[in-house]
């Protein structure tokens, strides 16, 4: 690690921790809305709306801290990027549970539950690793565990995907929906491999 000759402000540090927290209390959401029914369904649909709610105002308080600090523990640029690319995690599996309701989806597809499964797994790898910031040590297995998650969630999403499109019979409209549901999935799994890839370009220039 290169002698760093300004001092780092873990507030920021502090502010990606209390982000990607909402990351894992909006994945356990997500898991509960797989086994929900009826107004349960909806109540779960307006915790998770207040989760993504929650992470929109961390997500502004990061932006306006580095609008308004002489001296960023990083680049400037790299700290926005990395406070989107965790909001866009939540906002997805927001849409993802928002859909479900919306679409009176009665039953998901088979393959969901794994899905968020690695979900949940990716939000808790991410919250273990945003405290690391403030030293950039110990980063590398979160680094390769999110990406070979991230590859597993690919490979479901195409099976789900062929499932979807291959079932003899299904309705048009059936399909859409199911799609849309598991699109939302899948660039949540995106989303957070792009943080993934925002933390080790911070680790990269500041080493």
């Amino acid at each position: 690690m290169a002698l760093r000759l300004t001092p780092r402000d873990d507030g920021f540090v502090t502010l990606f921790a209390r982000s990607s927290a909402y990351l894992v209390e909006g994945a356990k959401e997500l898991t509960t809305m797989l086994g929900a029914v009826g107004d349960e369904r909806v109540e779960i649909a307006d915790r998770m709306s207040a989760i993504e709610r929650a992470a929109d105002e961390v997500t502004h308080e990061i932006i306006r801290r580095v609008n308004a600090a002489f001296i960023t523990p990083f680049g400037r640029e790299d700290i926005h990027s990395l406070a989107v690319a965790l909001d866009e995690c939540v906002s997805h599996m927001d849409a993802a549970v928002d859909l479900i309701v919306l679409y009176e989806v009665d039953e998901v597809l088979p393959r969901v539950a794994k899905q968020v499964e690695v979900l949940n797994r990716m939000a808790e790898l991410t919250a273990d690793a945003m405290p690391r910031l403030r030293s950039l040590n110990g980063l590398e297995d979160f680094l390769v565990e999110i990406n070979r998650l991230e590859n597993r969630a690919n490979k479901a999403y195409r099976r789900m995907l062929a499932e979807l499109y291959n079932t003899p019979g299904a309705e048009p409209i059936t399909v859409m929906k199911h799609k849309e549901i598991i699109d939302a999935l899948e660039a949540s799994a995106n989303a957070f491999e792009r943080v993934a890839h925002k933390v080790e370009g911070i680790a990269v220039k500041e080493s």
